[in-house]
Parts: structure tokens; C-alpha cells; sequence
């Protein structure tokens, strides 16, 4: 009579030992997938100038947010005509993702622009560091880039405070306080975690939509998170992600995503090497971690 009792005793207690595996698996279903923000790319595949097919105006849009197009006539901007300036936009975009430029939506360029990114723009103000920006340094080719003018935290700001919003994920804050840590590692910053959100210097949030910053979210699989260069601190994830403390197919990495945007809080912005942090596209169960170019981009920027 006893060993029945304890077998729905034994069957309860490995369920429970087994829900947290069954709830990842669910997080990570690819069934529970929403359409992805990018997805009208696919169908515009081999498009090239001369053409006029239905979202091409969406893919002018795509690169406007990114940096790379900007209409005199607000007109064409609206348009599906793929005229001379969205061709030399697109090619300029192959150039900063070392991909052949073509000028034409071929299915590597497809591919890359379908890749859930940091929303940071690749080019601001007309000025991208992510080809244009490459130098010897250290007797090798390095590819980080700076911010237009180079802001960066003054020499006597070294010490930085960061604090996260009331109300955060709680999961959210040991990998956030991880990568603080392995960018003070390797650089002269040293981080502190304060309670005061409203006074912190780096201030992180999860966000979504239209958020109140001019660089709104749009839902699961397109941009994913964003940070301010120096010294404005503000550093958000877009809160419809999937998000995992550990790699998890089908999600996230937090901690991967915040050294890119605690990057950009530095004053790093983008990268055209592909295992630099500062590289603008993931994966989902991806893990990353810095790179020597990430390195040799804080010390540049920083002197020491």
C-alpha cells in the first residue's frame, strides 16, 4: 500500500522539477511566432531600379529609420518606384554589411535586412563609421566606429551610476549587472547599481510602441532594443521580445544585448565586424561577448 502511495508522489515531484524545461519549451515554440516587422522584405526579393512593386515605400521607410535614404520630395518617399537614390541607399547598406553592392535586393541583402537589430541607426546625420570609419590601429584593420562628434563621458566622469525602472522584470537584473561588469573589465568606467532611477547617469528600461523617445518599437523579431550616445544614459528593450537569462532557442540573451547597448551608452556605435558586440543584427539563442574590436574602440575613444 505504501509504494502506491508513492508513486503519485514521485510523478508530482518530477512535474514540478520538469515545468520550468516544459515553460522554456513553450517560450521557444516557433508556432507562437508573431509575423516579423520585416517581413515584407521577402517578397521584394530581386527587386532593382526601374521597378515599381507593391512596399517598396516600406522598404524606403526601413532604410530612412536606419539611416541610409532621405527625400527632398516626401513624395517619393511614399512611393513604390525604385528610383536612382534608393539603389545608391541600398548599396551603401551592402557596403556597411560587407555583402556585394549591387544596388539590387538580392537574397543575401534580403536576408541581412530581415535580421532582428539594435534600433540604433547605422548612419546619423549623413555620417556612418561602420566602413567609412576604417583605420590601422595596432597593425590591424579595425571597424569600430564613434557617434558624429565623438561624445563620449568627460575624463572626471569615470564612476557611473545605473538604475533600473520600478516595476522591471526581476530576471532582467543580473544579466544587465553582468555586462556592466565585463565592460568595466575592460575599460577605465566602473559601474554602480542605485535605486534612485530618476538620478541614476544610465537609466534601463523595458519599453514598447511609441515609448515617448522619437525611436518607437514594432513588435516582436524587428528592433529589439536602443541607448543614447553620451551622455544622455537612457537605455531601452523592447518589452514584446522574447527574452531569456540563459541561451534559450527562440529568445533573446539579455546579457548579449546589453553590452551592445551599454556600448552605445560609452559612445560606441556600430561595428561592421560580425562577432563585434557592435554588430547591429542577432539571433535568437545567441550568446556574444566583447571582441577585440569592441576594445580597441573604447580605449580609442577614451585614450587609455
Amino acid at each position: 500500500m505504501a509504494s502506491k502511495a508513492i508513486l503519485p508522489f514521485f510523478s508530482f515531484t518530477l512535474f514540478l522539477l520538469l515545468l520550468p524545461l516544459l515553460f522554456q519549451a513553450v517560450l521557444a515554440d516557433p508556432k507562437d511566432e508573431h509575423p516579423s516587422p520585416f517581413g515584407f522584405l521577402q517578397h521584394l526579393q530581386g527587386c532593382q531600379k526601374g521597378n515599381k512593386v507593391k512596399d517598396i515605400n516600406k522598404l524606403k521607410k526601413y532604410l530612412e529609420h536606419f539611416g541610409y535614404l532621405s527625400y527632398d520630395d516626401k513624395t517619393h518617399a511614399d512611393d513604390d518606384d525604385f528610383d536612382e537614390l534608393l539603389e545608391h541607399a541600398i548599396k551603401t547598406y551592402q557596403l556597411n554589411y560587407n555583402l556585394n553592392a549591387t544596388g539590387t535586393l538580392d537574397p543575401q541583402t534580403v536576408t541581412k535586412m530581415m535580421s532582428p537589430r539594435c534600433a540604433v541607426p547605422d548612419i546619423i546625420n549623413g555620417t556612418s563609421g561602420m566602413n567609412s570609419g576604417k583605420h590601422k590601429h595596432f597593425h590591424t584593420v579595425a571597424h569600430y566606429a564613434f557617434f558624429p562628434g565623438r561624445p563620449k563621458w568627460p575624463a572626471s566622469k569615470f564612476r557611473l551610476t545605473y538604475a533600473f525602472r520600478p516595476g522591471t522584470r526581476a530576471s532582467a537584473i543580473a544579466p544587465v549587472n553582468r555586462a556592466f561588469q565585463t565592460w568595466a573589465a575592460n575599460s577605465h568606467f566602473r559601474f554602480r547599481r542605485i535605486s534612485n532611477f530618476r538620478t541614476a547617469d544610465l537609466k534601463i528600461s523595458f519599453e514598447r510602441g511609441d515609448h515617448g523617445d522619437n525611436n518607437p518599437f514594432d513588435g516582436p523579431g524587428g528592433a529589439l532594443a536602443h541607448a543614447f550616445a553620451p551622455t544622455n544614459g537612457r537605455f531601452h528593450y523592447d518589452a514584446d521580445e522574447r527574452w531569456s537569462v540563459s541561451v534559450t532557442p527562440g529568445a533573446y540573451h539579455l546579457e548579449t544585448l546589453a553590452l551592445h547597448e551599454i556600448g552605445h551608452l560609452l559612445g560606441l556605435h556600430h561595428s561592421s565586424v560580425p562577432g563585434a558586440i557592435m554588430y547591429p543584427t542577432f539571433r535568437t539563442g545567441q550568446r556574444k561577448g566583447l571582441h577585440s574590436d569592441d576594445i580597441r574602440g573604447i580605449k580609442a575613444l577614451y585614450g587609455r
